[in-house]
């Protein structure tokens, strides 16, 4: 069998594999907000908050958020939990510690992302329902 209609086929049927788990685009009523102030605790535990609405979920819905201060390149990861996608309106609220590195009240930067996980075959992906990124203060408790 010669070769060019084998790589072309198996380069089709990639194409095709990558066209149905490719990134789904997410409807523009869906949004994630974060809060312009974060609290911190004398013993370092960091919570965030905001809101969200989102749609159409298949698989499970997580709200997830990060936190950088100074060098925005290094973000720490702040908590996380369900989300509901049933076109209301919800609050979220992740509270987290941060090892290594102490944070301190001031300016920051969050990065707050509405992920579902899509039941593809065996495995799950990721899909963005939404991501936001704001400046905010992090307020001593």
């Amino acid at each position: 069998m010669p070769v060019r209609p084998v790589v072309a086929t198996a380069l089709g049927a990639a194409a095709l594999l990558c066209a149905a788990v490719g990134p789904a685009v997410a409807d523009p009523s869906e949004l994630i907000t974060v809060d312009p102030v974060g609290r911190i605790a004398s013993d370092g535990t960091v919570t965030l908050s905001g809101t969200y609405r989102c749609t159409g979920g298949t698989g499970p819905v997580f709200v997830s958020s990060s936190l950088s201060q100074a060098d925005t390149r290094l973000k720490h990861g702040i908590g996380g939990g369900a989300a509901r996608c049933d076109g209301a309106e919800h609050r979220w609220e992740n509270s987290g510690k941060v090892s290594g590195e102490a944070l301190k009240a001031g300016a920051a930067r969050v990065e707050a992302t509405l992920t579902e996980l899509r039941p593809s075959g065996i495995v799950l992906l990721p899909a963005f329902h939404a991501v936001t990124s704001q400046d905010i203060t992090l307020t001593q408790e």
